[in-house]
């Protein structure tokens, strides 16, 4: 015998829900949504806090390879006394600290130029205006090998000799031997300073520039490394990165009626030696709390000692 198997009957269609319960089932979810987003904005919050917190006694300081040194010390001798303060220093060359200040990815830009009217305008259109501070005096020393004969020159022969229009050694005194020219690369402070000041003999009127076959160095240690193994090599460098024993600087004059001065400490804080310069830290607007109170210490006389150890100019109570 055979069983009749019976199914329920089917229904065509999906279930059908409630008006009233689908309503209340958007307004929940609705709900659910403002709520997550309410704790996700509070989180966020709350970590941009803890980073503004983090951050602010952290301290990026970049530029100039002249100041480089001295700012590694500053910022070493400063975490003896605030632990809590990080200071990273780097170098790279004036115009690529005053760039990244620019853009906003450092704190202090060391430089050992003034600012530029463009920089200047771009810092603006960025919304600040720039505060410049000078932290140290450099006197910017003439080096030549060891081994070469001449002792002194003016500026105006140094102009002829980076543009080319003196080519030979014998022409200001020296062996009857072909020139070699070191410069630092142009993104460096010290190249404009001397391109402004040497090359151009300080007339905003010239338009001479460095003569085509300048060995352009990516560091004072290029151009001290390049002059010590040749003998008819002529470069200029910071007077605290010269090493005596190795290196010869020349004693400038002005012109051919002024007296030539070796550069020191005590020639160009005294104004006698022609090629002294200010050294320049930059902030992006008034600097507040780590940083005022960091620069603060640096143009204090624990700061400005420290500039005096490493050969550079300290700077005197009336600067």
């Amino acid at each position: 015998m055979t069983q009749k198997i019976t199914h329920p009957p089917r229904h065509s269609g999906s279930q059908q829900i409630c008006p009233g319960k689908l309503f209340l089932f958007w307004q929940q979810l609705l709900l659910l949504t403002l709520l997550l987003t309410i704790l996700s904005g509070c989180a966020r919050a709350n970590a941009d806090s803890d980073t503004t917190t983090t951050n602010s006694n952290q301290i990026q300081n970049k530029g100039s390879d002249t100041l480089v040194n001295i700012a590694l010390a500053w910022a070493e001798a400063y975490r003896e006394i605030r632990p809590d303060v990080s200071i990273a220093v780097t170098g790279g060359g004036s115009g690529t600290g005053i760039a990244a200040l620019i853009n906003g990815t450092v704190d202090i830009a060391n430089a050992s130029r003034a600012m530029k009217d463009n920089e200047i305008e771009e810092a603006r259109a960025n919304g600040f205006d720039p505060i410049e501070y000078v932290v140290a005096i450099d006197a910017l020393a003439i080096i030549v090998h060891p081994d070469n004969p001449v002792n002194e020159v003016t500026i105006a022969q140094l102009a002829d000799i980076y543009t080319g229009r003196i080519t030979n050694w014998q022409e200001v005194g020296g062996n009857d031997a072909p020139i070699v020219l070191l410069s630092r690369e142009t993104n460096s402070g010290t190249h404009v300073y001397f391109l402004e000041e040497v090359v151009r003999q300080g007339d905003g009127d010239n338009e001479d520039i460095f003569a085509p076959q300048t060995l352009l160095m990516p560091s004072s240690v290029g151009i001290t490394s390049e002059l010590r193994r040749n003998p008819n090599a002529i470069g200029y460098d910071g007077l605290g990165y010269v090493d005596p024993e190795h290196e010869k600087i020349l004693a400038v004059a002005q012109d051919a009626d002024s007296p030539y001065v070796l550069p020191s400490a005590e020639t160009a804080a005294a104004g006698s030696y022609p090629l002294a310069r200010n050294l320049f830290m930059y902030t992006a607007g008034e600097p507040e709390g780590a940083i005022a109170e960091y620069l603060d210490w640096i143009l204090s006389p624990t700061g400005q000692e420290i500039v005096a150890q490493l050969g550079f100019v300290p700077l005197t109570e009336s600067q």
